[in-house]
């Protein structure tokens, strides 16, 4: 039966099988004929007829150890791992020595995710035969589960130290460094991510996968072109004997490369080619045109391929986080927590989703702010405010809102001061996915050495994105004129109707538009109309270049009291550069810096130069808190008047009083 042995031994299951098939068509009753036959069948694929052949031999020799063996190891290609743990534990009883039952013993336990008493069990095996290739085998990639389970715990320490113990078996082994790479992008050390990429570079065979993984760190780094140049110098090295997997990994970053660069047109060409050559695209594709459609705020469109990717994989993680981050992005937050949720119930404490959640709760987690300010005038203008606002989700859907703002307002030319109280109370509702109203009422109280009234306010708008790329608020807002004491003692109140549009595009042109209609109760009415067109320079920090142009009007011209000419003009050019604090982890700063210049047109007069700086610089101090100091300088003359220069400095501070949202949004926490 020598050439039977052969054919198990160098993994020729199918003739093994055939072979001692024959031979027991001659001695039915061979035992070792059994034996063999019954592993070349289980080792070829059908495990459950395995398990009968050896629960048959079993009964025939009940106390055959070797028998024992066989039928525990069948049990595992069963992936009957609760029987075959029982049973191992049964044999380890009458044999602890045997090499094979320990080994067998360690495997059952890590496909039970039991890894830390498998790591006992396969060292117990090493101690009775030393350095077995197979037993070193099993133990690398049971540390590779007690890795994994460490980094779940965000236990990252000792994850990284498991995986460096396989290093020292298995010297510079790819699938150790590749995990140990994981690891590192994981916890956000991507510089010993890219290192270990590197290192898995120095062997030419697994050069694509070095790439792929450097380019992905230079994606992280937010230095994207890099990312594509890396990316495309894998996709030159593909030739016909790369491994198909290796070169689907490799287009995948490349065409993801390109996304991150904003590269549509030519990420539209690539996936189109893929599609027509896979004429029922793969769950890759299709996680690859959802994510161009998510870069193209065509969320609707990467839904339905999320949709076509669940369909064939239920448990697929790019299916449900990415449908979670789409249904997010169109306003259907119930959705998008479910989905986020199915990604949990898949890959337990997976850290991209659990922060999607933590993330999305923070939108929903009550806070309160509070802001002081100072700010003055060359026409010797004081003002000091202070502003206290909150606000308290009671659903994804509704909230409740409040302000309260004291301001005091002097003037050392007139001697006159004056200060007000101003407190209000209001809610926002989510009427459909893509419109939104909120409205708020309050109290205006004014108290001076002139004048002390009061007077009702209210804000009231709706926010509606009609298509994608595209925003629209309108509404009406009444207020009370209090810049100065003089305008506050007036008591001017402002009925203004009012529309905000905004257009974005993919090719990173945007347009902004406002217009203001004002109806003042000292028979007064103003028109304001302000456009803005601008260009997206860098995504991450976010910069931008434009042109501003503005438009005011009066119907009634009283220079004395306000600003108010018949025509007014202004045009500039401006650069804004913008880190948002919701880009930034704890322990990090933000900010956010806008310079302009530009000519103002008053009425008949000559053309005045105009400046315009604003900036901020903030510290976020803990996931629930932030702190910022801002300023203000301008000299632009629809502020106030001509000739007018005008700063303002402050600080804000942000806290979100309760840990999380006051009521269930995730089920897993």
């Amino acid at each position: 039966m020598k050439k039977g042995f052969d054919f198990l031994e160098n993994g020729k299951y199918q003739q093994a099988k055939d072979f001692f098939e024959q031979v027991l068509k001659e001695y039915p009753t061979n035992k070792t004929a059994r034996l063999c036959y019954g592993r070349a069948v289980g080792l070829s694929g059908n495990s459950k007829e395995a398990v009968t052949l050896f629960t048959n031999l079993l009964r025939d020799y009940p106390s055959d150890f070797e028998v024992k063996l066989n039928y525990a190891e069948s049990l595992l290609w069963n992936t009957d791992f609760s029987l075959a743990e029982d049973f191992y534990v049964t044999l380890l009883q009458e044999n602890a020595t045997s090499f094979s039952a320990l080994l067998g013993y360690a495997n059952t336990l890590s496909n039970l995710k039991k890894y830390d008493k498998a790591i006992v069990y396969v060292d117990k095996a090493l101690t009775v035969l030393p350095g077995n290739k197979n037993a070193l085998l099993s133990k690398k990639y049971i540390r590779f589960g007690l890795a994994n389970d460490k980094i779940q715990s965000q236990d990252y320490n000792q994850g990284e130290a498991i995986l460096k113990e396989n290093l020292k078996d298995f010297t510079n082994d790819a699938e150790t460094l590749q995990n140990l790479a994981n690891l590192y992008l994981i916890s956000e050390q991507n510089e010993k991510a890219q290192e270990t990429f590197e290192r898995i570079g120095k062997n030419p065979n697994n050069q694509l996968i070095s790439l792929n993984g450097i380019s992905l760190v230079y994606h992280l780094n937010e230095n994207d072109k890099q990312a594509l140049l890396v990316s495309k110098k894998a996709v030159e090295l593909i030739d016909d004997k790369t491994v198909t997997s290796i070169k689907e990994r490799t287009n995948e970053r490349y065409i993801q490369a390109l996304i991150w660069n904003r590269k549509f047109s030519e990420v539209e060409k690539k996936i189109n080619s893929l599609t027509i050559e896979n004429r029922v695209p793969e769950n890759w594709i299709l996680a690859l045109r959802s994510t161009l459609n998510i870069y193209k705020n065509d969320f609707k469109k990467s839904i339905r391929d999320y949709d076509l990717i669940l369909k064939k994989d239920s448990a697929s993680f790019d299916g449900n986080l990415g449908k979670a981050n789409a249904l997010k992005a169109i306003g259907n937050t119930k959705e998008a927590y479910k989905y986020a949720d199915k990604t949990l119930e898949f890959y337990t404490n997976q850290k991209d989703a659990i922060n999607f959640i933590k993330n999305l709760d923070r939108t929903f987690t009550p806070f309160v702010s509070s802001r002081a300010s100072y700010s003055f005038d060359n026409g010797n203008n004081e003002a000091y405010s202070f502003l206290v606002r909150s606000e308290f989700p009671l659903s994804t859907k509704f909230k409740l809102m409040g302000s309260y703002n004291y301001r005091t307002n002097s003037n050392s030319i007139s001697n006159i001061n004056a200060n007000s109280n101003n407190a209000s109370l209001g809610l926002s509702y989510q009427l459909l996915t893509n419109l939104t109203f909120t409205g708020d009422i309050g109290i205006f109280s004014s108290q001076s050495e002139v004048n002390d009234y009061n007077q009702f306010l209210t804000n009231l708008s709706f926010n509606f994105r009609p298509f994608k790329l595209q925003n629209l608020d309108f509404g009406y807002k009444r207020e009370i004129q209090n810049f100065n004491t003089e305008l506050q003692d007036r008591e001017i109140i402002q009925d203004n109707f009012f529309m905000n549009y905004s257009l974005n595009t993919n090719f990173n042109l945007g347009f902004f538009s406002q217009y203001f209609y004002t109806s003042q109760n000292d028979n007064n009415t103003r028109n304001l109309l302000f456009i803005s067109l601008y260009y997206t320079l860098l995504q991450k920090p976010s910069l931008k270049a434009g042109v501003n142009y503005q438009n005011i009007s009066f119907k009634n011209q009283v220079p004395t009291i306000y600003f108010s000419p018949e025509r007014f003009n202004a045009a500039e050019v401006f650069l804004n550069i913008i880190k948002p604090d919701a880009s930034v982890k704890e322990k990090g700063w933000f900010y956010e810096l806008t310079a302009a210049t530009g000519f103002q047109y008053i009425e008949d007069q000559d053309k005045q130069n105009t400046y315009r700086f604003q900036g901020k610089l903030g510290y976020k101090l803990s996931n629930r808190s932030l702190l910022h100091i801002f300023g203000t300088h301008s000299n632009i003359a629809s502020t106030i008047a001509t000739g007018f220069t005008f700063t303002e400095m402050g600080v804000l501070f942000k806290y979100y009083f309760l840990k999380k949202p006051v009521f269930t949004t995730s089920k897993m926490f």
